[in-house]
Formats: structure tokens, C-alpha cells, sequence
């Protein structure tokens, strides 16, 4: 879910080709879970092929990337590991509120409340063993490699931003800042027209980049400070953070204090709270470690992706190959421009 850092923090709208001839880290689960919960039908259900099978998950990391790829953007995924025993509470958390939806989910199919359906199935949404290897599959017949992290999949494409191997993290959450990523790109899986719930119109999303040397420099603290106030605010290993702390109070209060240990009216509430342990695991997590030989792409496989997402998953044949020869006609003339300076 991430922590609600976005009030105290700086960032740039940008366009999508502004992105062109980038390598992007994308936080694998992180988006996998997005297409999860909005490529669905008109009550809420998730896509599926003539035998039943989920196909929400292939449908967005498809038709997504091909956009992307056609942009000259190069890509890689990289997918979540073991997670660490302090976030088992706030899993706990995230699977009560899956049940709880998909009760009311079908409650609402079966009064016919079609809108009230599609709310709650957004929330219901499970990323299975079956979808991460398919998914996997997927991308790696679109010629874009996969990084298994050992922990948080967003830690290492943070990581990766530190290392010059990527020159940006994808992520929804702001999660990838205080792991200490340089540049952080928010929406690019949803950038364009969205629907605003209940309402019968539409808002634009735009692409978002955030600079981890701006933000420092705005909010005038360190890595370490940073990490602290999202701490007061709550993380993923501390959810909902201190009572009645919001980021900017939480910004004030590292901003007069430096750091936790010093602010004695919050001694009681962060006595339950293992900042240290936490302050840890974002500013020294596991991570993979990647060299520049490990991150290799691949030509897009045509003939096997068109196999896969159509013989074995039903998708429509007309569909698929109108995505390819999109991407087909975007390097044919990527080729043609480079051809006239030689």
C-alpha cells in the first residue's frame, strides 16, 4: 500500500516520450496488482479466457508495455521476494480487507448494484504463484528482463536508480523514495483519461517524477530524517504510523528534532515501535545485487507471444497482432530517422 508522503513532497509533471531512450525499473508487483484491480468488467469481474483462467494481469503488462516499447522505452521488472516478518501483520491487514470486499462484492452482484460491484471487486484482487510465472512469461517473450529481489521488489529497483543501471524506479508507492531511490516515476502504467469513480466523467493522470535530491533539498533533511518521518506517518512495517501524525507534522517535527529519539512527547507511542529495525530495512535492505551484464534486451518473440496470449490464453488474435505491428511500425521508423544522418 506505501506510506502517504505526497503533501510534503516536490515533484514534475512530464510527458510520456520525455521518457524515450529510458531504462525504467518497474516495481513488478506493484503494477501487476494495478492491472488487477482496474482492468475488469462491467461488475467488477476480473477478465478471464474460455476455461476460467485470469487474464486482468496479461491484458495491462501487454497492451501497456507495448505503448511503452513503442515510446523507445526499455523496461525492466523486477518482482518481490520473501517479505520481512515485520510487514506480516500489515499482510494480515491487506488480506481481512480482501475478504471483507469480497463479501460485499457478491453481496452487490446479487442485488444487481452493478456500480457497488465494481468498487468492491477492485479490492478483492489475489496476485497468485500461477499469475507471477505467466506474467514472467509474458515479458520475457516482449524482450524485457525480470530481476528476482529477495525481498521488496521496490528496494532493489530503487537500488538499481543508485547503481546507474536504470535511470528511473516505477512504483505507485512513495516507498521507493525512502528506500533511496535518485528518480521516481509515479503513474506510468495509468498516465491518460481516468474515471472518477460514482461519476460520469473523467480526470487526467499525468506522469509524475520525483528527484530524491530535490525532495532532500525542499524539506531540508537527510536519507535518514526522511525515512524517520515516514516512520511517524506509517509504513508497511508500521501501519498507520503515530496517532494523529500527518506528514506535515511529522516533517515538522523531524525538521525541530533531527530524529526520533528526540522527541520526548512521542517517547510513550514509539515505545511500541521498532524504528530502528525499521529505519533499517529502507536504509540498508536486501537487495539484488545486479551488474550491467545480468540486464539483458531481448527482441520482442512475435510469433511466441502471439501463440501464448491467443492459443493459450483466447485473446483476441485482431487485438494482439494490432499491438505488435504497433510496435513494429514504431521501429521501422525509429530506424528510418537514425538512417538519414549516415
Amino acid at each position: 500500500m506505501g506510506l502517504d508522503l505526497k503533501p510534503i513532497l516536490t515533484c514534475k509533471n512530464i510527458e510520456l516520450n520525455d521518457l524515450s531512450n529510458k531504462i525504467i525499473g518497474v516495481d513488478a508487483f506493484n503494477t501487476i496488482h494495478q492491472f488487477l484491480a482496474t482492468i475488469r468488467g462491467s461488475t467488477g469481474e476480473l477478465l478471464a479466457n474460455s476455461q476460467g483462467e485470469i487474464t486482468s494481469h496479461l491484458s495491462g503488462l501487454f497492451y501497456r508495455n507495448i505503448n511503452l516499447l513503442a515510446e523507445g522505452i526499455r523496461l525492466v521488472y523486477v518482482f518481490d521476494g520473501v517479505p520481512n516478518d515485520l510487514k506480516i501483520d500489515e499482510i494480515q491487514r491487506r488480506r481481512q480487507i480482501k475478504e471483507l470486499a469480497t463479501e460485499k462484492y457478491e453481496k452487490a452482484i446479487i442485488q444487481g448494484k452493478r456500480e457497488e460491484a465494481r468498487k468492491y471487486g477492485q479490492a478483492t484482487s489475489v496476485l497468485t504463484d500461477k499469475m507471477i510465472e505467466e506474467s514472467k512469461k509474458l515479458l520475457s517473450l516482449l524482450g524485457i528482463p525480470t530481476i528476482q529481489a529477495p525481498s521488496e521488489g521496490e528496494a532493489t529497483a530503487a537500488r538499481l536508480t543508485n547503481s546507474g543501471l536504470v535511470h528511473f524506479c516505477a512504483s505507485q508507492d512513495y516507498d521507493s523514495i525512502l528506500f533511496g531511490a535518485k528518480r521516481l516515476v509515479r503513474n506510468i502504467t495509468i498516465s491518460g483519461r481516468r474515471k472518477v469513480p460514482n461519476r460520469n466523467s473523467y480526470i487526467e493522470v499525468p506522469l509524475e517524477i520525483f528527484y530524491l535530491e530535490d525532495i532532500l533539498s525542499h524539506t531540508k533533511l537527510t536519507n535518514e530524517q526522511l525515512v524517520d518521518v515516514g516512520i511517524l506517518i506509517g509504513t508497511d512495517y508500521n501501519y498507520g504510523g503515530i496517532p494523529g501524525i500527518g506528514p506535515k507534522t511529522a516533517l515538522k517535527l523531524i525538521q525541530k528534532y533531527s530524529k526520533l529519539e528526540n522527541i520526548d512527547q512521542l517517547k510513550e507511542p514509539l515505545s511500541n515501535v521498532p524504528y530502528e529495525e525499521i529505519r533499517e530495512l529502507f536504509l540498508q535492505p536486501k537487495v539484488a545485487n545486479v551488474t550491467n551484464d545480468e540486464i539483458k534486451f531481448e527482441p520482442v518473440d512475435y510469433d511466441n507471444t502471439i501463440e501464448f496470449l491467443c492459443n493459450e490464453k483466447n485473446f483476441s488474435a485482431d487485438r494482439v497482432n494490432s499491438g505488435l505491428q504497433k510496435l513494429q511500425n514504431s521501429n521501422k521508423n525509429k530506424n528510418q530517422s537514425l538512417e538519414k544522418w549516415f
